[in-house]
């Protein structure tokens, strides 16, 4: 089926959604540009979802205004917002076959079968099911029940795509293939995908930019290498990374970084009583005792097949250090972690947010 339509733009501005006296989504804006891939990313609860059946029609928008293309669509109903939804449950017709599934809204737009019958072909072939159209959902993996509910979504060439968890149902290892075909398809497309998970992999492999939210609040906005590389605030560091930044809190005075058995020289920033640095698995490594930036003991040692991961316990709290696959110490025994304190990142232990060192 040939569109006319071209990826349009998303503005949600100032948005919010009231339950009664529950603030569930604060004040979301958002651009989202042509043809972009946005992933909204956050735990369970943080107003991502609320978001996105927002956007889809599926809840009322409390106040604020959202337009798609140039078009307010603040109160037009689901149908007439020209978005495709992919849930994460694939909502399929049991008793309907794989080609029957993807000509759905085709049908119900009353488009001529011969037509009809073309795009299943185009759509199931772009997700690899061109054998299986006869099929019923029940005969299905989980993975191939996924891509029938895309293929149902790509059919009508939608302005927006919209997702929600659509993978979380996968195994690791389809996972991971799905996300590559995912990518691979909305870069074909060109479609304007909102994209809702919890896993922050998942964000910074599909994403062009990566929405963090936390308690119905946007945190930061860029691309995943920004977010991860300059973490807005403590929560955003935390949360993006596998393993996630070791934080250690401390103090800066007289241009010295303290904390219980580690004083760092630190140039730029201001005396505070209440800092915490933190700093990436990666960017440290295992050394001999007195010779890093902080002495601790090895609680665990992890080979992981492509890497090693050693934690220490340091204080009530364990710090994370990535260390090549042929790296080996034991447990209990006494080492160093070492890290360039400039590549580090400081945040007001208070507020959370990031400091800067003075130009």
């Amino acid at each position: 089926m040939s569109s006319d339509h071209a990826a349009k733009t998303i503005s949600i501005r100032e948005m919010n959604k009231y339950y009664g006296n529950f603030h569930a989504l604060k004040g979301l804006s958002l651009e989202v540009e042509a043809g972009e891939f946005l992933v909204l990313l956050g735990p369970s609860g943080c107003g991502k979802s609320t978001a996105l059946r927002m956007i889809a029609g599926l809840e009322s928008i409390s106040s604020g205004e959202l337009l798609i293309g140039d078009q307010d669509v603040t109160e037009v109903l689901p149908k007439y917002r020209d978005i495709a939804m992919v849930f994460q449950s694939y909502a399929l017709y049991p008793h309907k076959t794989v080609a029957e599934n993807i000509g759905f809204p085709l049908k119900m737009a009353k488009v001529p079968q011969a037509e009809m019958d073309e795009a299943v072909r185009a759509a199931a072939a772009q997700v690899e099911l061109d054998g299986l159209l006869d099929r019923l959902p029940g005969q299905l993996s989980g993975g191939q029940r996924q891509r029938v509910a895309l293929a149902r979504a790509i059919i009508r060439r939608p302005a927006v795509f919209l997702m929600d968890e659509p993978l979380s149902n996968l195994d690791a290892k389809l996972r991971g293939n799905m996300r590559a075909e995912l990518k691979h398809m909305q870069n074909e497309l060109g479609i304007t995908t909102i994209y809702v998970t919890h896993d922050q992999i998942e964000a910074m492999t599909l994403a062009h930019r990566v929405a963090i939210m936390k308690d119905g609040e946007l945190q930061q906005l860029g691309t995943p290498k920004e977010v991860y590389s300059n973490p807005a605030n403590l929560f955003v560091a935390g949360f993006m990374g596998s393993p996630p930044m070791n934080f250690v809190e401390g103090e800066i005075s007289s241009g010295q970084f303290r904390a219980a058995g580690m004083s760092l020289p630190v140039t730029g920033f201001a005396d505070n009583a209440a800092v915490t640095i933190g700093f990436r698995p990666e960017d440290c490594q295992v050394v001999e005792a007195g010779t890093g930036q902080v002495d601790a003991s090895v609680y665990t040692f992890e080979m992981t097949g492509d890497q090693s991961l050693v934690t220490f316990e340091y204080e009530d709290r364990h710090l994370v250090v990535k260390m090549p696959k042929d790296f080996e110490i034991a447990s209990e025994s006494r080492a160093a972690i070492a890290f360039d304190p400039a590549e580090a990142n400081f945040f007001d232990t208070a507020s959370g947010r990031r400091l800067l060192p003075a130009a």
